[in-house]
């Protein structure tokens, strides 16, 4: 699905800006450019054009370039420097040269390196190909405000949360469970790809052909043979391609089973939200609780030096997503001292100056 085919965002920079209140914070702090930027790779300088409605869509690897650009620049190291390629790219046991095309923008990553990427600045599985569009409104999902209401009584859909994320139920149950299965990133995209074209059929009911996909990209049905086979992975353009033909998320066929399962619950709260149901998806309750009460237990059987070294462990997860020393991303601020917000319409109450590439450089 194109951006231009997605619905615009006004509903969720309202539902962004109702929960922050809801919760006590500063819409204008939350949802300041650069917070918004730092969440979805959008330049500072695009974000009032995207809420507008009114950005052109960059080039698939022109967008990824800047993407990449824009991690380096804004997930520095702990002294402060940028990650050296050869440092982001032995962490999926690869070669730094291998990112040199990926950081000069004259070519696209490897699949599996975009996950690895991505992985090493623990950013969402979509960070690198999701459109603009796409990218905002992730953004305006995970903007920090808060959990939603909270649930009475609905119950547990995991044939939903599948048909969400391509993931089994028994699969989904070892992951809220704490224990999600480890997928080598072939199978995984195998498995996702073919759960996308038996739950999404053509009108008669049939799958969509491989041709049909792949024409959507301007490539050839034998491009995915060895995909549709589980003998290799798509390139980049391709896997962007095929989620853009189905309609889902820009990290459907990489993201691991608790990231997906996170977007796909996130998703049903906001549904909810939207239908003024005093209600939360239990699940989301569950994942919350498992998640904690996991690393609570584990971490209470660590020595002294085992509580030191985590600490070292979390100070460097924090400088690689842009969080050391400080509780979020920084909001510009005018002269009278209060952060700006960014407004659909376009409107900012400050001027960021300065794209992507110039910070990187």
């Amino acid at each position: 699905m194109r951006a231009a085919d997605r619905s615009d965002l006004t509903a969720a920079w309202a539902s962004a800006v109702a929960s922050a209140e809801r919760h006590g914070q500063d819409p204008a702090h939350v949802l300041g450019a650069e917070r918004l930027s730092h969440l979805s790779g959008v330049e500072p300088d695009r974000v009032a054009a995207v809420l507008a409605g009114t950005a052109a869509e960059l080039p698939l690897c022109d967008r990824v370039h800047r993407r990449f650009l824009r991690l380096r620049a804004t997930r520095r190291a702990r002294h402060g420097r940028e990650w050296p390629l050869a440092a982001i790219a032995e962490d999926f046991d690869a070669p730094g040269a291998s990112l040199g095309p990926l950081n000069a923008g004259t070519g696209l990553p490897r699949l599996g390196h975009a996950a690895g990427v991505q992985r090493f600045f623990g950013v969402y599985a979509g960070f690198l190909l999701a459109d603009s569009k796409s990218a905002v409104e992730h953004a305006l999902a995970t903007t920090g405000c808060g959990p939603g209401h909270r649930a009475d009584g609905a119950a547990d859909d995991l044939e939903r949360l599948s048909y969400l994320t391509g993931i089994t139920p028994e699969h989904i149950r070892l992951t809220l469970d704490g224990r999600p299965p480890r997928l080598p990133l072939k199978e995984q995209v195998r498995s996702r790809f073919e759960h996308l074209r038996r739950t999404r059929p053509r009108e008669d009911g049939q799958p969509h052909s491989l041709s049909a996909i792949a024409g959507s990209f301007d490539a050839s049905g034998q491009s995915l043979t060895r995909l549709a086979q589980g003998e290799g992975l798509p390139n980049l353009a391709a896997a962007a391609g095929i989620q853009r033909f189905y309609g889902v998320e820009g990290g459907f066929l990489l993201a691991e089973d608790a990231e997906a399962l996170a977007v796909a619950l996130a998703g049903v709260e906001r549904e909810l939200e939207s239908a003024q149901r005093p209600a939360e998806n239990p699940m989301l309750a569950v994942m919350r609780a498992h998640d904690v009460r996991g690393i609570v237990t584990r971490a209470g059987r660590l020595s002294p030096a085992g509580w030191k070294s985590l600490a070292d462990h979390l100070e460097e997860l924090l400088a690689r997503e842009g969080q050391l020393g400080h509780a979020s991303a920084p909001s510009p601020q005018p002269a009278d001292g209060r952060a700006a917000a960014v407004r659909p319409g376009g409107d900012e109450g400050t001027d960021h100056s300065g794209t992507a590439e110039g910070e990187a450089r």
